[in-house]
């Protein structure tokens, strides 16, 4: 049985194998590990933001940045901004400058990232390829990733037949047995080819979610993932963790969609022998109506607000508030008190109702 077992505030990793063998590197290793880490408690705080330039800068998105910012300033730590443009169709650099300007706007002040530079730059995901490739190269090494020569034809036809059995759409493993004969072959090919994460069988991995509490995953239900594709482009969730570990991210606090992400992310961190931050999973920005807060229900970017003459001020006021208080009355802060006030464990796991009538 594997588990990830956060200490507090700092995450440990405690993984239990099922059988006493020790765990070997190879293409055909066994498929539950153990291993030990944890992030030294005397570590500075450091948090990040991680918007995708794709868009404005939505009120889900500040408030996310906001809780960041407030926990590394009462901590005395560091804010980051990082830049996650790995999606090249649709991330533009007008988009990226619009978001700079709404933080700035809102006062949130980024202590490394874009235009302040910093010791673990560079802070854009396009610029750190060469960082992902040299990653990718040391899991294909160890034994962790292999070489998956499937093409789009052979991934549908699996995924159909696993719909057929009522089953979950994962890989069924072709490639992760293939000797390396068959390898050579298709390489000599030039047959294109992805990387794919070996994923154990058994087992469940479990954290223990700054927010949310215990949360727990079983392995079997995941298959073995890409974390780069035919093209040489890595995917989100291994440059994530790749980027958080080279950062010294203590502290990933993010929107609750990236919940089922923290999964494929442990077991990255894992393999690449990381310590493991501590997650806190902020809940979602509803309407009115109980639903996903979206374009249909009115202004819901930033720079929409501010282009209605709405206070920075009254902004960052409100925005902490959706999810957070002080366990008082008081629903009037400055940012400094909210510095002073702010807790992470007085963050709600319960979705917090947009209403633009109190904003006023």
């Amino acid at each position: 049985m594997a588990a990830l077992v956060a200490g507090t505030p700092w995450m440990r990793i405690r993984v239990i194998p099922e059988f006493a063998p020790p765990f070997i590197f190879r293409r055909h290793f066994r498929r539950n590990f153990s291993v030990r880490a944890s992030i030294d408690s005397d570590a500075p705080v450091r948090v990040r933001f991680a918007p995708s330039p794709t868009g404005n800068l939505h009120v889900g998105g500040a408030r996310t940045a906001l809780f960041n910012y407030l926990f590394a300033r009462s901590k005395g730590g560091k804010f980051v901004l990082r830049i996650e443009d790995t999606d090249l169709e649709r991330s533009t650099r007008e988009s990226e400058e619009a978001v700079l300007r709404d933080l700035a706007w809102l006062g949130l002040d980024w202590d490394e990232g874009p235009g302040v530079g910093g010791d673990y730059g560079p802070y854009r995901q396009s610029e750190r390829n060469a960082m992902y490739k040299q990653y990718a190269e040391k899991l294909l090494e160890s034994g962790h990733v292999y070489r998956c020569f499937c093409s789009n034809e052979e991934l549908e036809k699996m995924k159909e037949i696993a719909e057929l059995k009522k089953l979950p759409p994962v890989y069924s493993g072709k490639w992760a047995t293939a000797a390396d004969g068959e390898v050579e072959e298709e390489l000599a090919k030039g047959t294109p080819y992805t990387y794919r994460f070996r994923v154990p069988k058994e087992g469940s991995l479990k954290i223990n979610d700054l927010i949310r509490g215990e949360v727990s995953w079983k392995l079997d239900t995941l298959g073995d993932f890409v974390i780069m594709r035919s093209n040489g482009q890595p995917v989100y969730n291994f440059c994530v963790t790749v980027d958080d570990a080279t950062m010294a991210i203590s502290h990933v606090i993010r929107a609750e969609e990236h919940l089922p992400n923290t999964l494929r992310q442990a077991l990255i961190y894992k393999a690449l022998g990381f310590p493991m931050p501590s997650f806190a999973h902020v809940s979602l920005i509803l309407a009115p109506d109980r639903s996903k807060l979206s374009k249909r229900h009115g202004a819901t970017s930033v720079g929409q607000y501010r282009d209605m003459g709405y206070l920075p001020q009254a902004m960052v006021n409100y925005l902490a508030l959706l999810g957070w208080g002080d366990g008082t009355e008081n629903e009037f802060f400055t940012i400094d008190q909210l510095v002073e006030k702010f807790s992470i464990g007085r963050v709600n796991k319960s979705g917090a109702v947009f209403d633009s009538t109190k904003l006023r």
